[in-house]
């Protein structure tokens, strides 16, 4: 019999895109996750026939791709491609300018020499002037391998082995021709198509369990009452309306439940309830419409067991699944995933060797297995993202997937399962007298909810919830016209889950107004189709701004440090430039980070660098890593330092090209780098090889045994100039 059981679930959801005024989709990002990661991430089984996934589909997300796939899709992405190149607009040329790059730049345009040099033509600011220039600059065979480029660069490796076509684009490089560019927007269009049949065989042939997500991926519990929210944080600050519509929540899973069944042909068993949310009213509801298995995070667990006082192991908790009874007489079994193993997938392995990342997974699994004390073999839940993590590794991530599944498959004590199997043979036998109302993200929901521009969210939701029901009560038999279905398909699109991950400070991307104008357009739909005027403050903006991101503070005046650790006095880092990690996410988000700020300034000799760590509290781990300043310019400069378990500075390092390299120990290297509270560092630069004025742009990097674990900022770089005393007010730029 296996040691392990290993359960994978990869959860595949898109916002709705759909502009219900205009009918255009407003982003593009269903069709190219379509081809760079739904269909290849369910067909790399084909190759491990020893290996079972979970895939989690949403609803809304399918009903895109079949809109893609029938050609009912408007895309201004795909006219803007199809756009000749001998003859575009202005209005062409600036959307291709500013939209046709949206790729990670290490791993998806700096790797193909024509895309990277269509990049450093454009250059990387977009700002109005800057992209008119860069217009100015093209030809119409830059135009042409530009419109190509974005959409190939989208296009997984996978196709390159099972299309000549794409593999031929590939190989062309740059030079392509109109007819390339509608062939590989044809080739698109059918892989979209071919998605959701692809996940049915899987499911049929044994290989995989599709579950799925309440229609349009809301967060449940706050539709059944939006005062939940204070379950985990009690002081939240609540909407002005209190939202109770829990025939809502139940709406949504029935839609998906028959949605579902109409695409696969049964009902689905298992649910992803959208991120993880769950509550003990919408677990019984979910069990109260046959669904047989929920999936959340383990701090769900940890709190429901503190808050019932159960006695438990905490860390063995969550390898097995948990019965929750309903009152009704059924019941509903869970799984909890384990989030340090699932982040590493979704976080850390994009920065190490495929191979050196297979082995940290593997050991890891391999200490659950030792730690397991009696019962049956540990049910390890492996639970994430299967969309967003693939850009920031080499290759989409092909490579490590591959070696990790080989790894797996070549160990005959792990075997990977789905859910439902597992159920059949193992019936969960622990039970659950409580749960906790949260999410995956820090067991709460102040993601989508408590921030005043999540409230002012809600409030607008809870106005045209109320509207639908008033009409309905002014006329009476109407409740079933097409006009009040209509006007409930726009409130149960816009009670979705996305639009407040983008709203507060939580996370931001260049496309927030976007997200808000849809959001704001179910909204107005509702009032139209049902023959009202639009509110007037459905004609404001909720977003107060798009956030540009961190840093918080730019460099304000020269430092001057005491290289200590200590942070000695108020003022020492008080005019650094200041960078808080915990503002910085996108479309994902890590649950925790291990550096939590990092302050940047400098002097007229030294860049200075202070980093603040929980790394300081756990001796153990900080033996075990490096922190890495990495200078994009000058290129291939890098400064190491690292401390042992007593926060001893071991050794301070300068990497650089075409000079020698540095290394410090001892009371030269201690003047340099030191940690007590806090990281504290100064790079010489002399060190760097530059001369006043010449530019800085750098990051920094946390090392694990020479594997990346983390790099700050997120998606962008730190950057000075080189300083003098004469020019203070123009030696930054971030």
């Amino acid at each position: 019999m296996p040691a392990l059981r290993l359960a994978f679930l990869w959860h595949q959801h898109q916002p709705c895109y759909k502009n219900p005024i205009s009918g255009y989709y407003e982003m593009p990002w269903t069709r190219l996750h379509a081809v760079k990661d739904y269909y290849d991430l369910a067909a790399i089984l084909d190759d491990f026939p020893a290996i079972k996934f979970n895939i989690n589909l949403v609803p809304s997300l399918m009903l895109q791709l079949e809109d893609y796939a029938s050609g009912g899709a408007r895309d201004k992405v795909i006219e803007a491609t199809l756009a000749d190149a001998s003859s575009l607009s202005a209005s062409d040329a600036v959307f291709i300018l500013e939209n046709f790059f949206m790729a990670n730049y290490g791993t998806m345009v700096e790797r193909h020499p024509r895309y990277a040099e269509l990049l450093q033509a454009r250059g990387r600011s977009t700002s109005p002037a800057d992209i008119k220039r860069a217009a100015s600059g093209f030809k119409k065979q830059d135009w042409r391998d530009l419109q190509v480029w974005f959409n190939l660069a989208w296009t997984d490796p996978y196709w390159r082995r099972k299309d000549a076509f794409i593999d031929g684009l590939f190989k062309k490089g740059k030079n392509f021709t109109e007819e390339e560019k509608s062939t590989l927007i044809r080739k698109h269009l059918e892989i979209c198509g071919a998605v959701i049949p692809k996940h049915r065989d899987l499911q049929t042939a044994g290989r995989a369990e599709i579950s799925t997500t309440p229609f349009y991926h809301p967060i449940l519990p706050l539709l059944c009452d939006t005062d939940t929210a204070r379950m985990s944080i009690p002081s939240a600050q609540l909407p002005a309306n209190r939202f109770r519509r829990p025939e809502d929540a139940r709406a949504q899973i029935l839609k998906a439940a028959d949605f579902y069944e109409s695409r696969f042909g049964i009902r689905p068993r298992g649910f992803w309830p959208s991120e993880g949310s769950v509550s003990e009213e919408v677990a019984l509801m979910f069990a109260d419409c046959g669904v047989r298995w929920l999936a959340t995070d383990e701090e769900v667990l940890f709190r429901s067991l503190a808050a019932s006082m159960s006695p438990t192991d905490s860390r063995a908790a969550i390898y097995e699944p948990w019965r929750m009874d309903s009152p009704s007489g059924g019941h509903i079994d869970m799984f909890f995933r384990d989030h340090a193993l699932s982040d590493a997938i979704g976080f850390v392995y994009s920065g190490w060797s495929p191979a050196a990342a297979a082995t940290d997974f593997m050991k890891r699994l391999d200490g659950i297995k030792k730690n397991r004390r009696g019962g049956n073999p540990p049910l390890v839940n492996v639970i994430l993202d299967g969309e967003n993590c693939w850009e920031y590794y080499p290759n989409d991530g092909e490579d490590f997937l591959r070696e990790l599944l080989g790894r797996i498959s070549d160990d005959k004590d792990i075997e990977t399962v789905t859910y439902s199997d597992y159920l059949e043979s193992h019936p969960a036998s622990s039970r659950l007298n409580r749960l906790h109302a949260g999410s995956w993200i820090n067991a709460n929901f102040a993601i989508w909810i408590g921030h005043s521009e999540d409230n002012a969210s809600w409030d607008r939701l809870y106005e045209a919830r109320e509207f639908i029901a008033a009409y309905i009560r002014k006329n009476p038999g109407n409740e079933s016209s097409e006009a009040v279905k209509e006007a409930m398909e726009h409130l149960y699109a816009a009670e979705g889950s996305d639009w407040n991950w983008w709203y507060g400070d939580d996370h931001g991307s260049q496309q927030d107004t976007l997200f808000d104008l849809l959001y704001r357009s179910h909204l107005k739909k509702i009032y139209e189709v049902l023959g009202s005027a639009t509110p007037g403050n459905l004609e404001i903006a909720i977003k107060t701004g798009r956030r540009t991101g961190p840093p918080i503070l730019e460099p304000a005046d020269f430092l001057s440090v005491k290289i200590d650790g200590a942070a000695t006095n108020y003022y020492e880092w008080l005019s650094a430039g200041f960078y808080q990690t915990g503002l910085a996410g996108g479309s994902m988000h890590q649950v925790e980070n291990i550096i939590k700020a990092v302050h940047y300034g400098f002097d007229l000799n030294n860049l200075y660098i202070r980093i603040d760590t929980n790394l300081l509290k756990e001796p153990a781990k900080l033996d075990q890593c490096e922190f890495c300043v990495k200078f994009l310019n000058p290129e291939g400069l890098s400064v190491k330092i690292s401390f042992d378990s007593r926060k001893a500075l071991k050794r301070y390092a300068v990497e650089r090209p075409s000079m020698a390299a540095i290394m410090l120990e001892g009371a030269d290297a201690e003047m340099l780098a030191a940690a007590s509270k806090v990281v504290e560092m100064a790079v010489p630069f002399e060190f760097c090889g530059t001369s006043r004025g010449e530019k800085l742009d750098f990051a920094v990097i946390l090392l694990q045994n020479g594997n990346e674990l983390e790099r700050w900022p997120y998606q962008r770089i730190f950057s000075i100039k080189h300083p003098s005393e004469d020019d203070f007010s123009n030696v930054w730029s971030v």
